[in-house]
């Protein structure tokens, strides 16, 4: 029987982050949706999440989501059959990064939470392309969607997550990082390190695809996630062309 697959959003966003792979793995596999919406901390949006999941499960997640698959990887070792980690980061906040947050909280605690949004995630951080500005449409509906509370939330998890270098290299399991090559969130460089720290991993750039890459270059990470789902568990995944 094919394992679950579990899908962690990114700060703000829900199932439509991953709507083209939904659409297209949900035909061969059970995909589940999970998004770190409660918990004030990263360990407990992992924690939360984890009591809602099946005993085994393939695990993605982006951006945030990435950051709390690792502390899910971290505290269930035996769940987690194999991980993808895609525009993320296991460095916790600099002291600069953790200030340049407290505007935005402040911004989304008073109501204005698209100026709080346009602060956290610029154009910029997508690939160039016509397609940019219809995502960030889509960036900003599910923000609002979502509210200022769980901005606020998520923000101060950041703000306080640990470094999860350790947990990466005491991986076992075959895990996947991509990121786009025109991330400036997440840079590139950072996923190389990444994949350096991590036994038999394997690293996909996305040439054409910034932050979001699940949106800008869909066929492309569908395809990824396709191989890494269907390989065996102890054979890694293969780049993308």
């Amino acid at each position: 029987m094919r394992e679950p697959l579990v899908l962690i959003p990114g700060m703000m966003c829900d199932a439509r982050v991953f709507g083209p792979q939904i659409n297209d793995l949900s035909r061969d596999y059970t995909v589940i949706v999970a998004a770190p919406t409660q918990g004030e901390t990263v360990r407990e949006m992992a924690a939360l999440i984890l009591d809602q999941l099946p005993q085994r499960f393939a695990l993605a997640g982006l951006s945030l989501g990435g950051i709390v698959a690792m502390e899910m990887a971290r505290r269930a070792p035996d769940r987690v059959n194999r991980l993808a980690l895609i525009s993320t980061s296991p460095l916790a906040d600099s002291p600069s990064q953790a200030a340049w947050r407290e505007p935005q909280i402040v911004h989304a605690n008073i109501g204005r939470l698209d100026q709080a949004m346009s602060e956290a995630f610029s154009p910029d951080v997508l690939a160039p392309g016509p397609a940019r500005d219809k995502i960030m449409e889509l960036v900003f509906q599910m923000a609002r969607d979502i509210g200022p509370e769980t901005f606020v939330r998520q923000a101060r998890a950041l703000q306080r997550r640990s470094d999860a270098q350790r947990t990466l290299q005491r991986l076992k399991v075959p895990t996947m990082v991509m990121c786009g090559a025109h991330d400036k969130m997440t840079p590139p460089k950072r996923h190389e390190t990444m994949a350096e720290l991590i036994q038999d991993a394997e690293l996909v750039i996305l040439p054409d695809a910034g932050h979001l890459p699940t949106l800008e270059t869909p066929e492309h990470v569908t395809i990824g996630l396709r191989a890494w789902m269907e390989l065996p568990l102890q054979l890694r995944v293969r780049a993308i062309a």
